[in-house]
């Protein structure tokens, strides 16, 4: 791997956050599912908003894939993001976010159309639990053609995230990003990123894990959910024979690392967590740092674990500034 110009190329959707903290009281209003995602249109999203006119509103750039590639830049690490914008102000703000970020954002903005830059409204309850409203806009007509196999061959690792596969385009490009890293010797990742994905496309996950996957991520629910089974004990013994490198986090406990047939645990650091939006894709990124930069599984889990503590203890998906500089005495 030391020969790569980069750590990580990542391919996800590419969206606008607005951020706002809310009483529970609204999510039920807005009937919507707490603690998880909803695709809507632009006119449902829009209806969304206009409940938080008296909110403090933030906005990022966002994206699953996009949030565990801006992790890897704050922990030292390198990376290429392939995400789909618009040329309009959300994608001239995302575009100029993710590079003052440190990560190259090759894909250009795409001409206007009638689909715009995509958005996600995330609303934090004060149990820290965060409930998502997606529009996902341009981000679906990313195709195939638009993974950048030269940058690709220049990276150490792949990483793709599974709500691309809500729309057939998206889903082709992933495929493709991974054949051409298996044809070209880059390592893949991939992360099931909701159950809800892993309920509706099952038999695709289940393939691609198989046929693709060199590390799994994903939480104890969807590991649940993808081995149909309650018994988080019976998803390691699972993952370990289909998976050579798996980590599944556990909340607030830690994560389960899943190496060559063997499973240990990495725990988790005490938090005083306001905000759980990202926690998830700050452990991969923190994780993959650690697999690119030559870390053993456990201390990259133990990388992971630290990073998204810090995320947790603040509002929205990321942290501000670099945590490079508590690598070392975080592993030691």
């Amino acid at each position: 791997m030391t020969d790569k110009n980069y750590d990580v190329f990542g391919v996800g959707n590419a969206i606008v956050d607005t951020l706002a903290q809310v009483e529970d009281e609204l999510i039920s209003n807005l009937n919507l599912g707490k603690g998880g995602m909803s695709l809507m249109d632009t006119e449902n999203q829009a209806q969304v908003l206009s409940q938080l006119e008296n909110k403090s509103l933030r906005l990022a750039s966002g994206g699953s894939a996009a949030n565990t590639m801006v992790a890897i830049a704050q922990s030292g690490g390198s990376g290429v993001y392939c995400g789909k914008v618009a040329h309009d102000t959300n994608g001239e703000f995302y575009k100029k976010d993710m590079e003052q970020s440190g990560i190259v954002f090759p894909v250009p903005l795409a001409p206007e159309s009638a689909l715009p830059t995509g958005t996600c409204v995330v609303l934090t309850t004060p149990d820290a639990e965060r409930t998502m409203c997606t529009h996902l806009g341009i981000s679906t007509t990313l195709t195939k053609s638009e993974i950048d196999v030269d940058l690709l061959s220049q990276s150490k690792c792949s990483y793709i995230e599974g709500y691309l596969w809500d729309a057939e385009e998206p889903r082709a490009a992933c495929i493709e990003a991974f054949e051409q890293s298996k044809r070209l010797g880059v390592t893949t990742a991939f992360t099931f990123s909701d159950a809800f994905l892993i309920d509706r496309f099952a038999d695709d996950f289940h393939r691609v894990v198989k046929d693709y996957c060199d590390i799994i991520f994903c939480n104890a629910d969807e590991a649940k959910q993808f081995f149909q089974t309650e018994d988080i004990n019976e998803c390691t013994t699972k993952m370990a024979a289909i998976c050579d490198l798996a980590f599944i986090t556990d909340g607030g406990d830690g994560a389960y690392v899943v190496e060559k047939g063997n499973v240990f645990k990495a725990n988790g650091f005490p938090v005083n967590a306001i905000d759980t939006n990202g926690a998830g894709d700050a452990f991969a990124g923190g994780a993959l740092y650690g697999i690119t930069s030559g870390m053993t599984a456990n201390n990259a889990a133990k990388w992971g674990n630290y990073f998204a503590s810090r995320v947790v203890e603040n509002i929205g998906p990321r942290i501000d500034g670099s945590l490079k500089e508590h690598v070392d005495s975080v592993i030691s």
